[in-house]
């Protein structure tokens, strides 16, 4: 199991907790050597090796129309799977439909809602997939809203938000706003509670989950009570943190690729600088609703993640922070093949129990 440095943040100060690292190879074998920096655990060289077989052009270097064809790191997984002979089974939930809710200016977009076993009402999720705002959908992070179904035990609900070139910003974190109120008045319609409703997303989803709550705060609308960010993007001002220096070149998310994102989902960079677009230039984030924030350190976000809790932290909002080592981008729903996937799911899903009050 690796867990690396654990930070907890609190209104009362700051605690560090450095847990022991052991490293599980493919067979499942322990390693008793600490990962070297930078370098992937032998599970995640295993799906960057299977991603590599793919042979995909550079996603910065296409438009995004082909991009959004290409094989994700989602069917790295599946194919490793396959080639391991046990094949992909998604995650078996209780119950998965679909439903079209009004999002920005009364725009019809879809949600899909998987609802756990037994009989509820259940705390519900708003979950914002990846993506950088232009490519990826509701399949392709199927199995981190599968999963945080049954390790948070709540309703997720994970949002069609309408994707940039066609719909730059603010569009798609309007509808993710729009959404996010809409569940949070309507919750019960599919056996939700609106009382403990939080939001979750990874990477351009962690920064419309975060977004959503700095918007709920500004406009007076309805507040989540927990935020679950992986990776999420916090700025699109500055690629030149230590992250993005250490991790340009990195795969699956690099450098290029997040700038190719961010011409796409904000072609004026006078915008850039919005709150809305990068909290933590927001003035003040006091009132936020507590988070975990999930990082991983072979990944150009890191810094972003960081940077993002200790601006929360001095705020006041309490904050638990993690990252995890030998991992890249998009390690979150891998939890059939990495094992810091499933570590990390654990620590999200416990912050949600114990917001939910579900945890004893």
């Amino acid at each position: 199991m690796v867990s690396t440095l654990k930070r907890i943040f609190s209104h009362f100060g700051v605690l560090h907790a450095l847990v022991a690292v052991a490293v599980l190879g493919l067979q499942g074998a322990a390693v008793s050597a600490q990962t070297a920096p930078g370098t992937p655990t032998p599970q995640m060289q295993a799906v960057l090796d299977q991603l590599a077989m793919f042979e995909n052009p550079p996603i910065a270097e296409v438009p995004p129309h082909v991009a959004r064809e290409l094989p994700s790191p989602a069917d790295a997984v599946v194919a490793l799977l396959a080639s391991q002979g046990t094949g992909y089974i998604p995650e078996a939930v209780g119950d998965v439909t679909h439903r079209v809710i009004p999002g920005a200016d009364g725009a019809e977009i879809v949600v899909r809602i998987y609802t756990p076993a037994g009989d509820g009402p259940f705390p519900v999720v708003v979950y914002f997939h990846g993506g950088g705002w232009v490519i990826a959908n509701l399949n392709t992070y199927d199995a981190s809203a599968r999963a945080l179904t049954n390790a948070a035990q709540a309703i997720v609900v994970s949002v069609a938000y309408r994707q940039s070139p066609e719909n730059p910003f603010p569009t798609p974190v309007e509808d993710a706003y729009a959404a996010t109120q809409w569940v949070m008045a309507n919750a019960t319609e599919f056996n939700g509670d609106t009382a403990r409703v939080a939001v979750a997303g990874e990477s351009a989803g962690g920064n419309m989950a975060t977004v959503v709550s700095l918007m709920a705060k500004d406009r007076g609308g309805m507040m989540p009570i927990y935020q679950l960010l992986v990776y999420p993007v916090t700025q699109l001002t500055n690629f030149d943190t230590p992250s993005y220096q250490e991790n340009a070149d990195a795969v699956p998310l690099n450098k290029a690729m997040m700038q190719w994102f961010a011409g796409h989902y904000v072609p004026n960079e006078a915008d850039r600088s919005n709150p809305y677009v990068s909290p933590l230039l927001a003035e003040d984030v006091s009132g936020l609703p507590p988070a975990t924030i999930i990082t991983a350190q072979i990944d150009p976000l890191r810094s972003d993640g960081e940077d993002y809790a200790n601006k929360l932290t001095e705020a006041g909002v309490s904050v638990v922070l993690q990252n995890y080592e030998g991992v890249t981008h998009e390690f979150f729903g891998m939890q059939g093949v990495v094992d810091e996937a499933k570590q990390a799911l654990e620590l999200g899903a416990e912050g949600l129990r114990n917001a939910f009050g579900s945890n004893g």
